[in-house]
């Protein structure tokens, strides 16, 4: 039966080699241990994961711009995310925003954190970094 290291497991559910961990900690994976100590799972068992997990958890695109006067840069940011998620036909949806990005009470930023907090994403896509939160200098 074939095996793959903790790596490409991450890769291949599309989740952090942390979140895999996790999910050996709370039983949802197995690993067997090779003679050093590395992680091997079987890929069976991270197609069954996936499978279940899939199901459950969505991709959230999280689209913003700073001002009214750029609405034709935040439709092109949806249409982007859209099609990414489209593409790799992951189950999404777009949370839009408009704001600074030194706002960090935004409608849609907060409806993200709680989404994300609760557990029922699986990745986040933006179309640039800074679309998220802007640190001050």
């Amino acid at each position: 039966m074939d095996r793959c290291s903790i790596g490409e497991a991450a890769k291949k559910l599309g989740v952090s080699i942390s979140t895999l961990r996790r999910w050996e900690k709370e039983g949802r994976l197995v690993a067997e241990r090779t003679s050093k100590g590395h992680r091997r799972y079987r890929l069976d068992q991270l197609m069954r994961v996936e499978s279940s997990d899939a199901s459950k958890r969505i991709t959230l695109g999280y689209a913003r711009v700073s001002s009214h006067d750029q609405k034709d840069d935040l439709k092109r940011q949806k249409e982007l995310l859209q099609l990414f998620c489209a593409q790799r036909a992951w189950s999404f949806e777009i949370i839009e925003d408009l704001g600074s990005g030194m706002n960090y009470r935004k409608k849609g930023l907060i409806e993200l954190l709680n989404r994300l907090l609760s557990g029922e994403i699986e990745r986040l896509v933006l179309t640039h970094k800074d679309h998220l939160l802007r640190f001050g200098e």
